[in-house]
């Protein structure tokens, strides 16, 4: 008796498993990662306000700041992205509960370079005087501080 032509041979979902997993952790996946070059790393912008919300998700996590009130009176919401993943982030003193909703907040960011309201984390520091930082790259030290009510 001759065995059944399934056991010479892997089944189909299992070489496609296979080939799923060799895809993932081809250089081609890394590749996919974003950029940070939307972000003018010459630049340096003080945010003052409020925390609406603190995403630890991956790849990067995220804050969203309420800016103001201006002069006007008005508001404006900042979304801040923070240069590396939770992982990296616990490792370098953070939690998901680093920030919280209401927390007033003084951010340091490098602004996105189309002028939309955004930019990459570089400090924050808290109503208490908690200093939090990402420390990935070096902030270039010519490069002035312009805050925001």
């Amino acid at each position: 008796m001759s065995p059944r032509p399934s056991q010479h041979r892997p089944p189909l979902r299992r070489l496609g498993a296979v080939f799923l997993l060799a895809l993932l952790c081809s250089p081609c996946a890394a590749l996919a990662h974003h950029s940070f070059a939307m972000y003018d790393p010459t630049r340096l912008v003080t945010l003052k306000g409020v925390v609406k919300d603190f995403e630890w998700t991956n790849p990067h996590a995220l804050v969203w700041i309420i800016v103001g009130p201006d002069d006007k009176g008005q508001t404006e919401l900042w979304s801040v992205e923070l240069p590396t993943s939770p992982g990296n982030l616990t490792r370098l003193g953070w939690t998901k509960r680093s920030l919280n909703p209401g927390d007033k907040v003084a951010i340091d960011i490098n602004p996105l370079r189309d002028g939309r309201h955004g930019g990459s984390l570089k400090k924050a520091v808290t109503a208490s005087g908690q200093v939090l930082t990402v420390n990935l790259a070096p902030t270039p030290a010519d490069a002035p501080a312009t805050a925001k009510p």
